[in-house]
């Protein structure tokens, strides 16, 4: 069986964990070691076992709580290297990975997927299991051509929808900032998202809406406005719903 445990997604934190069989490997970690372990317990996943923490980025929602979870948990730091060397990880076990080259970890084939971004060199990941594949796509202002592609293939699509326009144009951001979100290197809008995944439309794929933003976005806004755009039924469009709601998705 093929499970995703969302355990965070937001400026407060982003943590996944992608588990196949018997093995997993988590993707960010940007909560505490503590309120990792609390979320993984609340989703029911065995930490032994998580083989990997692979890294998208180096923004410190993604890695605030990297390097104590690797350490706890004995498992390696897998990014490429200039998001090893822009992020703050102690001592850690680092296992170098490369942008477009696959690698295999916990029975799982991995692609990292160049995203746009403002960080030093942000990634993607589609992980590529017999029982289906999973596209992890956050942080992100467009779509580049691999994560697009990528998403027409996802069985689970775990992609951003961060901000609201108007909610954000009107908001309590200064201009520069609203600025730099709303641009090709910040993150996606929902109405963005909802064009993406109209393009790409797979009626069997599950559409999980990350990265909401607190103060642009709320949940009934983001599935909306993908549900109006996409034709695809509410309820078939999930996100968290506050601090410590977690999901489990699988094929």
């Amino acid at each position: 069986m093929l499970e995703v445990h969302v355990l965070a997604s937001g400026s407060d934190g982003n943590c996944a964990v992608v588990q196949f069989e018997d093995r997993a490997v988590m993707i960010d970690a940007g909560l505490s070691y503590k309120r990792t372990k609390e979320l993984m317990n609340v989703s029911g996943i065995d930490e032994t076992a998580i083989d990997a923490l692979l890294i998208t980025h180096e923004h410190s929602d993604h890695i605030c709580g990297a390097g104590a979870v690797a350490r706890k948990l004995g498992i390696p730091v897998m990014c490429n290297q200039n998001t090893f060397n822009a992020g703050s990880f102690g001592k850690v076990d680092y296992s170098p990975i490369v942008t477009l080259h696959g690698f295999t970890v916990a029975g799982m084939n991995i692609l990292p997927l160049p995203t746009s971004h403002n960080a030093a060199e942000p990634n993607a990941f589609l992980l590529d299991t017999e029982d289906g594949k999973v596209l992890v796509a956050t942080d992100t202002g467009r779509l580049t051509y691999q994560v697009e592609h990528a998403l027409s293939e996802a069985d689970i699509a775990i992609i951003e929808a961060n901000y609201d326009k108007h909610m954000l144009d009107v908001g309590p951001y200064p201009l520069r900032l609203r600025q730099l979100i709303d641009s090709e290197v910040g993150h996606m809008s929902n109405v963005a998202c909802a064009e993406a995944i109209k393009k790409t439309m797979n009626e069997k794929r599950q559409i999980f809406l990350a990265h909401l933003s607190k103060k642009n976005n709320t949940p009934d806004t983001a599935r909306e406005t993908v549900s109006e755009i996409t034709g695809i039924k509410r309820y078939r469009l999930d996100c968290l719903e506050f601090a410590g709601d977690t999901r489990v998705l699988r094929v």
